[in-house]
């Protein structure tokens, strides 16, 4: 099986391949314009792999979806070395990383020492660890701000100490949005109030940003007269093939039934960015860092500023998601949450899961269905223009939305077949609790809670005889159809045949019914 890895990382190029002409023209031209406001543009001729052939790359979080199709784009523009820095040693993309020649480094960016070991001798720095983006990361204060404030200070004293000229810091939408609506942002639109963030995310990668962009020209420390030259890439929401943050918590929630409603107004808009999209921004902006182009004079273009990158077309949330479980045959949200009583539900969740702190990385604790700085980036309108990305960097996206979802869906088919389907988690509770409670009024004794739903189950069976009978035949109807369920499993779905056995003894036709669905595919 391929891993997604690798077909992320060339999605551009085989979209181009079948005859789509990406927009782009300039950079496949080797013509790349750069330009600062209101100033004369001025035509720069850059190869599309200026600054990154021959060059040594780091790239934090460089095992993660986002890190590992820019390891792979800068290994195919001829990048000389490229380090995954990351805390994981392995991910879905590892072996593929590896397999193409990327430097692997286990380390964790909030210690120094580590961060300085993969950082020597590099000449480019693209920061995208992060930590605290949504669920229950969100909850985790102190980790947050070790990862985002402390690990971006690492990162900023190695660039000083080893002469590291670019470093491309990976923002968010979040340092300038806090919940209040913002139609067509830019560059100009002030920080958000630090104290006024709903959650340290959002807080941290604020202060983050601001010192990634205030260490711009500071000298190195070798003082041989050159400097390090900085930029902030703010994306909006991440989709496509391999997406790890947002679209495996949707799938899980939709799988269980527990995506019951929309929040906010159908009016409401959002950005999205496509991950090949991103990474082009990325390259870019590192390229914008430059400060030897022919016929250029002053500092880099892009030193010291912010850009806004997304897809250019804002969309409901709601409406986007829903063309995804569309894809997937998944129910959509049908029911409207104003949004007051969204952040109320959001503040019991983040109140409930802040009891559970000592737990909240524990793999048993599931995700949150909501917190309240969630409910602000899909129920209030936050979109902002990527003009000042195209003028300066160049960039437009390459991927359109519809291509890019396409991608994505398929990709999900792809995993949605190869996995263990089920049913909602009310046909769970249904099933565990209805199964229990016959079993515990025909057969055990008179303990605990068992003389109420004795009580409860003759109100329906009226005798003891007639409920053990419905409890035998039940047993015996859930043996026979998990038996049934493991020959057919063996047929249309043998990688999960055990799963299927065990799922349909415990559901019955719950379960059998969704292999009975696939059978017929």
């Amino acid at each position: 099986m391929m891993h997604i890895c690798h077909i992320t990382s060339t999605a551009i190029y085989k979209l181009n391949s079948d005859g789509v002409s990406p927009p782009i023209s300039k950079i496949q031209q080797n013509e790349t314009v750069f330009g600062c406001g209101a100033a004369p543009k001025k035509k720069m001729h850059l190869s599309e792999n200026e600054g990154i052939e021959g060059k040594t790359f780091v790239v934090t979080g460089g095992l993660g979806h986002v890190g590992s199709a820019l390891c792979f784009e800068l290994v195919r523009r001829g990048a000389h070395l490229v380090k995954a820095f990351d805390l994981r040693s392995t991910s879905p993309w590892s072996h593929d990383l590896r397999n193409h020649g990327v430097q692997c480094i286990q380390g964790d960016v909030v210690r120094k020492k580590d961060v300085e070991r993969a950082l020597r001798g590099v000449n480019c720095v693209f920061h995208l660890a992060s930590f605290g983006m949504s669920g229950k990361e969100m909850l985790q204060l102190g980790r947050v701000d070790e990862v985002n404030i402390s690990g971006t200070c690492h990162v900023i004293d190695a660039c000083l100490e080893f002469g590291i000229e670019r470093l491309v810091y990976v923002s968010t939408y979040n340092v300038v949005f806090g919940g209040k609506k913002i139609v067509n942002g830019d560059e100009t639109l002030p920080y958000f109030p630090t104290d006024d963030h709903v959650d340290s995310y959002g807080r941290s990668k604020s202060i983050a940003e601001q010192l990634i962009l205030k260490s711009n020209g500071r000298h190195f420390k070798e003082n041989n007269g050159k400097c390090l030259y900085t930029c902030a890439v703010r994306p909006a929401a991440i989709y496509g093939p391999g997406e790890e943050r947002h679209f495996p918590r949707i799938v899980s929630m939709a799988k269980l039934g527990l995506l019951p409603f929309r929040i906010g107004e159908p009016s409401v808009k959002t950005d999205w960015i496509y991950v090949d999209n991103l990474v082009l921004a990325l390259i870019l902006a590192s390229m914008g860092l430059l400060d030897d182009i022919p016929g250029k004079s002053g500092r880099p273009i892009a030193a010291g500023q912010p850009y806004f990158v997304s897809d250019g077309d804002p969309v409901n949330s709601f409406e986007f998601i829903g063309n995804f479980l569309k894809g997937l045959d998944y129910d959509l949200p049908k029911s409207l949450l104003a949004l007051p009583h969204a952040l109320l539900l959001g503040r019991i969740f983040a109140v409930f899961y802040s009891i559970l702190y000592p737990w909240l990385n524990r793999w048993w604790l599931p995700e949150p269905l909501i917190l309240p700085a969630e409910v602000y980036k899909v129920g209030v309108t936050n979109y902002f223009s990527y003009v000042k990305a195209k003028e300066e960097l160049g960039y437009v996206p390459m991927v359109t939305p519809r291509e890019g979802m396409a991608a994505t869906i398929s990709y999900w088919q792809d995993r949605k077949r190869k996995s263990l389907d089920g049913p909602t988690i009310y046909a769970w509770l249904f099933c565990i609790i209805g199964m229990s409670s016959l079993f515990a009024a025909g057969y055990l004794p008179e303990i605990g809670p068992v003389p109420l739903i004795r009580a409860f189950s003759l109100f329906f069976f009226r005798s003891m005889w007639t409920i053990r009978l419905v409890c035998m035949i039940s047993i015996a109807a859930h043996i026979s159809e998990a038996v049934y369920a493991w020959y057919l499993a063996k047929r249309v779905d043998p990688a999960n045949a055990r799963g299927w056995f065990w799922q349909t003894f415990a559901l019955g036709i719950f379960s059998l019914r969704l292999l009975l669905k696939r059978a017929r595919k």
